[in-house]
């Protein structure tokens, strides 16, 4: 009775054994049968800013149902083309990972249509401890002495200046690939054109510092700016000349003088003999 059981045990993983291979024999066949196409992938690392050449690249089969848009198929497509963002290797050579044909490679192959590329002096507490990095977002901090009006003495003010600024290289390295801090000298940052006026005027009036934000946070926060005496809780003394409204309430009040009249007389006729008087008094 044994034996029979063992028997059955045996069959049983031997039909098993049979309907798995014909299983996977069908799966193989399958995939065997579907459709693919040549793209051109990397076959090292591109830095951004490089200019790419046929030893970079490579080509494999990749399904075309799954295809990503702006593929290439033949590698001499891409000869001398710069990359405007890293591609890893093993990764597909996307058109929208380069820059206009024609582009010179460098870090201004990477600066977005109608932006400028301008650097800024920074040291190890200026450059956010060195963890400004290509890619990351900075805001830009003025620390400046305001304009002297009038009778008073120019404030010392900290405002920010401009927000969700693109950092493009620190130093002369672009790679955004690396995490580690850097503490550098300089700090490449992507500014429109009235952004770079605005941070050409702060440099020359004041300190600079950038303060790291998050990288998706966009919102934009408009601030007044805080001064020394704001900071320490101090009551401003606000000067006459700014204060029409107390200026009136001190100014002396002008009186028009008016005509005097003449008190009420009281009158009394007087009869005599020789005749009538009128007396008043």
């Amino acid at each position: 009775m044994r034996n029979i059981k063992a028997i059955g045990l045996m069959i049983l993983a031997v039909l098993l054994g049979v309907a798995a291979a014909v299983y996977a024999a069908g799966w193989i066949a399958s995939q065997g049968s579907i459709a693919s196409n040549k793209v051109v992938v990397a076959n090292v690392d591109i830095e951004l800013g490089s200019r790419i050449n046929a030893q970079m690249l490579g080509a494999i089969d990749w399904p075309s149902g799954s295809l990503p848009p702006g593929t290439f198929s033949d590698v001499q497509e891409l000869q001398d083309r710069v990359a405007k963002v890293g591609v890893l290797r093993g990764e597909a050579v996307l058109e929208g990972k380069l820059a206009p044909k024609g582009t010179l490679g460098g870090l201004s192959a990477v600066i977005a249509d109608g932006k400028r590329a301008m650097t800024v002096r920074v040291n190890d507490v200026v450059g956010v401890a060195g963890f400004a990095l290509p890619g990351n977002y900075v805001d830009v901090m003025v620390n400046a002495q305001q304009d002297k009006a009038k009778g008073e003495e120019g404030k010392q003010i900290s405002k920010t200046v401009l927000e969700h600024v693109l950092v493009l290289a620190v130093a002369q390295e672009a790679g955004r690939d690396d995490t580690k801090p850097k503490v550098v000298s300089a700090v490449t940052l992507e500014l429109s054109l009235e952004d770079s006026e605005k941070l050409d005027l702060a440099r020359s009036v004041g300190t600079l510092s950038l303060v790291l934000r998050n990288q998706v946070d966009k919102a934009k926060v408009v601030t007044a700016g805080i001064t020394k005496s704001q900071l320490f809780g101090e009551k401003e003394i606000v000067p006459v000349s700014l204060a029409p409204a107390a200026l009136a309430a001190a100014k002396p009040r002008s009186f028009i003088s008016k005509p005097m009249t003449a008190p009420a007389l009281e009158c009394v006729e007087v009869i005599q003999s020789s005749g009538r008087a009128l007396n008043c008094f």
